[in-house]
């Protein structure tokens, strides 16, 4: 038997192998069995984990269930995410196995996420876990400002409850000559499931469900916790999210963005001028603005007025579409609209 078809077997029954095992073995030197692993991994018969050293071979059947977690603690001191995301490819196979579009989706959302925790937290540490079953799962949790206050903060807003808002809108971030501010847009539209918790709120995208959620919940440690979720199987494509929010796919600008109105909601009914006005922050940066009626039971002269009259005359140039609107809300959104001819 070749030596090539003797490391094989090797690795059948230990599992995992390292050169010094082939050394030890079969009695030669570390260089003559690093060229036949190196060949074996060309020719895709083993798969390398790690570097220098501390390399390992896995047989590829058995690299499909090493590794379903990982955690790490960092020291938020020159960390760069691509370091990061770099270091867990060498110590686990866990995204070796990943189709191309959900891996593309997770390097995108992992860094993003990850960076807003090294740029914007101010935390000295930051933890991380992630954890492939049927889903893709990774957490980020900062020890810092929190989310919510931070935008709070930097944008002069009147609580966190604002932050949300304007985060949900997309091109909001603290420091605009660095960001554009779509990160956490982006990642919570190609998410299954994704939330954000700080402090006293938790803000969940739910996807499957298309529906969000904003609930007050128990003071939680400080800084912010995102959950990211992706099932393996998903048949969704970046580019196809980013196109979504684009009002012409051949200028390739996030100029589109998607509003749920019932997170505006003060008590059950939209009705005054200054809750459309809160709803309209900033919008105008936008070329089209969706606003979400879904399980909004009714809404008030004055907020309609506001929405379909003033600010389209006020800015021409963002056009407002409104959909999911009941019978009673759509019956306001029209007169409105009749109003401004």
């Amino acid at each position: 038997m070749e030596l090539k078809e003797k490391i094989i077997q090797l690795a059948r029954e230990k599992k995992e192998i390292r050169s010094r095992d082939i050394v030890d073995k079969y009695h030669i030197s570390r260089q003559y069995a690093s060229r036949f692993l190196k060949e074996l991994v060309n020719e895709k018969r083993l798969i390398k984990f790690g570097s220098t050293l501390k390399s390992f071979y896995l047989l590829p059947e058995n690299a499909k269930t090493f590794g379903d977690r990982i955690t790490k603690k960092l020291k938020n001191k020159d960390l760069e995410e691509f370091e990061v995301l770099k270091s867990i490819e060498r110590k686990t196979p866990m995204l070796s196995f990943l189709t191309d579009n959900v891996r593309s989706i997770f390097d995108y959302a992992f860094s993003e996420m990850l960076n807003n925790a090294i740029e914007h937290s101010k935390a000295p540490n930051i933890e991380l876990e992630i954890v492939k079953g049927n889903n893709l799962v990774f957490h980020v949790r900062d020890f810092g400002i929190g989310v919510f206050r931070s935008v709070l903060t930097k944008k002069k807003l009147k609580n966190e409850l604002e932050a949300v808002h304007e985060l949900l809108k997309g091109k909001t971030t603290t420091a605009p000559k660095a960001h554009s501010g779509e990160g956490i847009f982006f990642t919570s539209k190609v998410a299954d499931i994704f939330y954000l918790e700080s402090y006293n709120y938790r803000l969940t995208i739910d996807n499957l469900l298309q529906d969000v959620f904003l609930e007050e919940i128990k003071p939680s440690k400080k800084g912010t916790h995102v959950y990211f979720q992706i099932n393996l199987q998903s048949e969704k494509h970046m580019s196809d999210i980013f196109k979504q929010y684009q009002s012409d796919p051949e200028e390739m600008a996030f100029d589109k963005t998607e509003i749920y109105v019932k997170l505006y909601t003060y008590g059950t009914i939209h009705v005054s001028r200054s809750q459309a006005r809160r709803l309209l922050t900033n919008l105008e940066k936008f070329k089209v603005v969706v606003l979400d009626f879904d399980k909004v039971p009714s809404v008030g002269q004055a907020f309609a007025d506001e929405i379909f009259r003033v600010f389209p005359e006020k800015y021409p140039q963002t056009k407002i579409e409104a959909i999911n609107m009941n019978k009673t809300v759509e019956f306001m959104v029209q007169r409105a609209i009749q109003t401004k001819r």
